[in-house]
């Protein structure tokens, strides 16, 4: 009763460090996979199930608080009690050794297997244990025939493999694993894998490769060391295919090499790498060269010159839905948008148009260094071609440049130089148009982006150079739903800056004579060009109903007086377009910027604590005048109630004198002269006397 409880609840699988590059492709591959186990007696065919994978993992406290969504459950650097109680809940534990010869992963690794094996009687069901380790492993193993170095290493040689000397702890783990679990009746089955270097979903090792020609910040791609060795390799998700597989088929054989068919050489992955992404160029530099420019850690070099040619046909029989088991060369175009897609490296396009003077390239200047994408302005893109004929044309660079390639340059250098001679120095507009698809296409805008100022203008222009040249080989019968375009170098956010013409006129005035000139802003040019404009823009047809019409819809901003600095409407094209999707600044960059943002923030202290120092004095000097203020005001207020008072005593003291201070004075003077013992009864009495008289 229990087995069958057992197996009808999903099948609980842990994955060890699934916060790891390799751990998490392979945990987030086996989730969207179902159970299909074979059955006790067959256990080389499989059998429907249906029930996905539960997937558990441990991650590292970094990404403690971070829930991946692939997962079940989580658990942080747990103790090995917790952990133990977590891989007895699972049917399937797989510990993940493949991405690096960290001591503390393999030692925890061989307690686990240690552990499991001794509680093996215990288990209520049977229990599988996976250890992907690598084919470094191999690294030094010998070829069955020395005098052909290409000869194939077949996987039943596992027990003669010699590993490389930074990996002998991965070999001596692998040895215990084999042996620990012999026996069919085993409650724990265990397999070893020996995966090849994994890339896709970011390159993980060859990730410097495809960032350097992404960048297109080199003119060569480096490769380091000689680049002739054969490098066994396998897709992070064919790496997953095959553990699904062991999980559903419990093959006989428990030791498996995991590769793809491909026998690619450094060299021509990274000559593919940079054809497809980067300057179609590379560099042969040192092994020291890797070190020195920090592209490399000394590990990943080993792993970069292993020379191996692998033979292994286990996974041939294995049903496996491959991504890539042709290689990574094969497939380089996919391998590259998957690249793309998972490190959001997404190229940004706008087009910004405007009426001349309210400030497009000053903004687009501001915007293309936010988001680290490329200024386009028809006059710099001109120049450029013509710059890069004429440089194919002299030979400065023979070895990328054949004959054949100089004599077209030459040619439409030509074409080039007699358009201009006959339109007063002006190029057609077909010839316009080429050079401008052409610069759109170039991988370093299709790579990073573009930001297209002021151009083009028109319906017909935008419809000459965005057109989807693949829609000639439509069926013509056939009617889209909406007007056709390219994709690829279409802008995907179109924004109008405008300004009233007063506005546009005042700040034109305010310039300089000489700038006026430089920019064409006089007061003869300034004025047909702004009519032009506006003609345009009042067509039947506009550029923006071009947009408009492929449900691109253009947003207009209005740019005022209080805006000299367009901080507003950086923030506000910031807001639509949405954040930088790109590696960011380089170290050296990055460092500058951060000197520069704490100068500001000083500079910011600095001057707030003089703004405050300043406003205190004010607030002090306030503060004084206020108490001066109040003490004049009550001066005059004493004499006021004291001319108050000696107007309202006059009366009085008038009546005091006349009728009371004769009498009152001479009964005093008499008091004194007698000196009576009761003085106050003396004068009462002597005034009532002299009353009565």
């Amino acid at each position: 009763m229990a087995g069958k409880n057992q197996q009808s609840r999903p099948k609980r699988i842990f994955v060890s460090d699934v916060d790891n590059y390799s751990s998490k492709h392979i945990a987030k591959f086996l989730s969207t996979c179902e159970a299909r186990e074979a059955s006790e007696d067959e256990e080389a065919e499989g059998s429907p199930g249906g029930e996905p994978f539960h997937i558990v993992g441990t991650v590292s406290s970094s990404h403690g608080d971070k829930k991946l969504g692939f997962l079940l459950q989580q658990y942080s650097l747990p103790s090995r009690d917790e952990l133990f109680q977590v891989l007895l809940e699972c049917d399937v534990v797989v510990y993940n050794i493949s991405e690096s010869s960290i001591q503390q992963q393999v030692e925890e690794a061989e307690w686990a297997i240690t552990a499991l094996h001794a509680e093996r009687e215990n288990f209520i069901s049977r229990k599988m244990f996976i250890l992907v380790s690598t084919v470094m492993t191999w690294a030094m193993t010998k070829p069955p025939d020395p005098d052909d170095i290409e000869a194939l290493i077949s996987e039943e040689e596992f027990r003669h493999r010699k590993p490389h000397p930074s990996f002998r702890n991965h070999n001596n783990l692998e040895k215990p694993v084999l042996k620990l679990t012999r026996g069919k009746k085993s409650k724990l089955k265990c397999y070893v894998v020996a995966a090849g270097l994994q890339y896709g979903m970011g390159e993980n090792l060859f990730h410097y490769f495809f960032k350097v020609s992404w960048l297109m910040q080199l003119p060569q791609v480096p490769i380091f060391g000689q680049g002739t060795n054969c490098i066994p390799m396998i897709h992070v998700y064919d790496l997953g295919g095959v553990i699904q597989k062991i999980i559903e088929l419990r093959p006989k054989s428990k030791y498996i090499l995991a590769t793809d068919d491909s026998k690619n050489t450094l060299q021509t992955i990274v000559k593919m790498i940079s054809d497809v992404l980067g300057p179609e160029k590379v560099q042969m530099l040192s092994l020291q060269d890797a070190v020195t420019m920090n592209a490399f850690t000394l590990e990943e070099l080993n792993c970069l010159s292993i020379n191996l040619h692998l033979d292994a046909y286990t996974v041939k029989d294995f049903d496996i839905n491959w991504k890539s088991n042709t290689g990574i060369v094969e497939n380089m175009e996919r391998i590259v948008q998957e690249y793309k897609n998972t490190r959001q490296l997404l190229p940004v396009r706008i087009c910004l148009v405007g009426p001349p003077a309210v400030g497009k390239t000053t903004v687009a200047e501001k915007l293309c260094q936010h988001y680290q994408i490329h200024h386009i302005t028809i006059k710099e893109v001109i120049q450029e071609k013509i710059t890069q004929l004429k440089a194919m044309v002299s030979g400065d660079d023979p070895e990328s440049v054949n004959k054949e390639a100089a004599a077209a340059a030459q040619q439409e250098l030509e074409s080039l130089n007699k358009s201009m001679e006959m339109n007063q120095g002006r190029l057609t507009e077909e010839q316009v148009f080429d050079i401008l698809q052409e610069k759109l296409n170039s991988k370093p805008c299709r790579n990073q982006g573009f930001l297209l100022d002021g151009f083009p203008r028109t319906y017909s222009q935008a419809k000459n150079i965005f057109i989807d040249e693949d829609t000639d080989n439509q069926d013509p019968d056939v009617i889209p739903s909406k007007p056709q375009y390219n994709k690829l170098i279409t802008p995907e956010h179109v924004f109008t800056l405008d300004a009233s013409d007063d506005f546009l006129m005042e700040r034109v005035q305010g310039l300089p004579e000489s700038v006026a000139v430089k920019m064409r802003y006089t007061q003869d040019e300034f004025v047909p060009r702004l009519s032009r404009y506006r003609k345009l823009y009042d067509a039947e047809e506009t550029l923006l109903d071009y947009f408009d019409e492929r449900e691109i819809h253009p947003e207009h901003i209005e740019v005022n007086v209080d805006d000299l600095e367009y901080t507003d409407v950086i923030k506000k094209i910031i807001e639509s377009v949405g954040v930088p999707k790109n590696y960011g600044l380089s170290p050296e960059k990055q460092k500058e910027e951060d000197r520069k943002r704490e100068n500001e923030r000083k500079q910011k202290l600095d001057t707030e604590a003089a703004e405050n120092k300043k406003r205190k004095a004010a607030a002090l000097a306030e503060m004084v005048a206020q108490y001066e203020e109040w003490q004049k005001n009550l001066s005059e207020v004493k004499r006021q109630e004291c001319e108050l008072l000696e107007a309202r005593s006059l009366p009085l003291r008038n009546y005091l004198m006349k009728y009371v201070m004769p009498s009152l004075t001479e009964a005093m003077v008499e008091c004194c002269k007698i000196k009576p013992e009761d003085p106050v009864d003396f004068l009462a009495e002597y005034l009532l006397r002299n009353n009565k008289e």
